[in-house]
């Protein structure tokens, strides 16, 4: 069977910057592109050379890739002018893009009202477009805008508007559900009509995710006879966003009803990198993953509950629909409240901790786990306690140090008509039984008091040179004047590790204390620093 081959279009530097809070600059828009590029995308649109200086700049800069057509957006002519003569038509032209994608109107109520055009005019301006793209040896693409609002009201002139593009040798006549409000029933339907009549291996879909569907109105599309899926990383774009090319790209490639059927140009030694990549977005953007994303998400494959874990220890494929690694990413077995030995014994092994199943420890760490989430601990997601918790209780590990006394003191200092607050720590702690008092100064309390802790800890202080704390969290667990709070701390060193600590007590300076413990004990453990010598 000869499969055929579904094209990918990335609209993420185009698309996805419509997006609110995201703004590209040239550099990250080159980081982007060359990443796309290494993945194996075959379109990467850069944006709309001439409509602002960063679009303009990053064309003018193009990046030389190996896999994927450079693309330049844009709108068809102007009314009552030739294609030849339009400035902004030009512009894309001369852009230095390997491709050219065009915006059309489709929808006859658009073409009255926002060009105020006849819509003969609108199909001449459509194929006089194409044209002109075409004869400076460019590939000339169309964007259908609101395509399947178009098609519901008036679908002769919709379609009208494809053969325009394709008489005039368009590669590609792509439908794009612009508001994101057309379902997959209809995508389906509509996309098999216009492949029934034109051929769809020169039809695209473009998906907005206003209904939570638009991976889901791609495939269907593809089902339809659609060859080219556009979105964008993460699915970033306006509003809701769009179809997001990070869970299409393995749903074609490793799902059967697609991978035997279609071809894509990634392959699976590239699908590997696919969280990679991802991240890297969000790192651009400053934003804090989806931890939650199906297939690269910190939780795609995290599984908590007892007998989900029995199961996924026996016999993976039941509890995950495909192999974690394949898309970068790797299992993560949860301990909690919810958690049954196979969950400790998994979590357990994975930090180099082997213990026999009927070790009656085991039953004590899960009885002193379930006590503690009780009172409002959380190790699901702090990791790193709960190894400390695990050595504590099944190897005797011994603390490296103890903090017997601590006070805080927020001051309050006015000078030239400006109020500042400074926050003062006194820590007393205990290193090989011998007594040490450090004191710290920050801009808030848990800053100061983690200057103070940090400051002298005797001989383990070159241990401590390369930490840094670089996220604090806190919840508060129950109201009132007996509120509970938790606080979680993500600490990092100069190898890149990351680990999560987490403390709970009624007093957010306490809770911030074990929690700023926890990531100290955990450092020194991972260091192989040596065990206080009164041990």
């Amino acid at each position: 069977m000869i499969k055929e081959k579904i094209y990918l279009f990335d609209t993420t530097l185009r698309d996805g910057q419509q997006t609110q809070g995201v703004d590209f600059s040239v550099a990250d828009k080159i980081a982007i592109s060359k990443a796309l590029d290494s993945l194996g995308l075959d379109y990467i649109e850069g944006g709309w050379p001439g409509a602002n200086p960063t679009d303009t700049n990053f064309f003018e800069s193009k990046p030389k890739f190996e896999n994927s057509k450079f693309t330049a957006f844009g709108m068809t002519k102007r009314s009552g002018r030739s294609a030849d003569n339009d400035p902004q038509l030009r512009a894309l032209i001369d852009s230095g893009a390997d491709s050219i994608c065009l915006v059309a109107k489709t929808w006859d109520y658009h073409v009255d009202v926002a060009l105020g055009i006849s819509l003969d005019e609108n199909l001449l301006s459509i194929k006089d477009s194409v044209s002109s793209v075409r004869n400076n040896k460019l590939e000339p693409l169309i964007d259908c805008e609101h395509f399947f609002d178009g098609f519901k009201a008036n679908p002769d002139f919709s379609l009208s508007c494809i053969d325009a593009a394709l008489s005039a040798q368009a590669k590609w006549v792509v439908l794009c559900d612009t508001n994101g409000g057309t379902l997959p029933s209809e995508i389906f339907e509509i996309v098999a009509k216009v492949s029934e009549r034109f051929s769809g291996k020169n039809i695209g879909i473009h998906c907005h995710n206003d209904t939570e569907n638009a991976v889901a109105n791609s495939l269907a599309a593809v089902d339809a006879g659609a060859r080219q899926i556009q979105g964008t990383l993460n699915g970033l774009g306006e509003r809701c966003g769009n179809a997001n090319l990070v869970s299409l790209i393995p749903t074609l490639l490793l799902k059967d009803i697609y991978s035997k059927k279609y071809d894509i140009s990634i392959s699976k030694k590239d699908l590997k990198g696919l969280k990679k990549v991802s991240l890297l977005l969000d790192g651009i953007l400053n934003r804090q993953p989806n931890k939650h994303q199906p297939y690269v998400g910190d939780n795609a494959f995290a599984h908590k509950g007892g007998l989900h874990v029995s199961a996924v220890m026996k016999d993976p494929s039941t509890y995950e629909h495909e192999i974690p690694e394949e898309v970068g990413n790797a299992r993560k077995i949860l301990v909690s409240n919810q958690a049954g030995k196979s969950n400790l014994l998994s979590r357990l092994s994975s930090v180099g901790i082997e213990i026999n199943n009927n070790d009656e420890r085991l039953n004590e760490l899960l009885e002193v786990v379930k006590e503690k989430e009780f009172r409002g601990y959380s190790y699901d997601g702090a990791g790193a306690s709960f190894e400390l918790l695990a050595k504590n209780i099944l190897d005797k590990v011994p603390d490296f140090f103890n903090v017997s006394d601590y006070e805080i003191a927020i001051k309050k200092q006015n000078s030239d008509n400006k109020s500042n607050l400074t926050s003062e720590a006194f820590v007393k702690v205990i290193v090989e039984g011998r007594d040490i008092e450090s004191r710290g100064r920050g801009n808030g309390p848990v800053n100061a008091l983690d200057k103070a802790l940090r400051s002298d800890l005797g001989i383990y202080d070159d241990h401590l040179k390369d930490l840094v704390l670089v996220d604090y969290k806190v919840r508060i667990l129950n109201g009132g004047t007996e509120a509970i709070t938790r606080v979680v701390i993500e600490s990092t060193d100069k190898d890149g590790n990351s680990w999560f600590t987490v403390g709970v007590s009624p007093n957010i300076v306490e809770a911030s204390l074990k929690a700023l413990m926890d990531s100290i004990q955990y450092k020194l453990i991972k260091d192989n620093a040596p065990l206080p010598k009164k041990y």
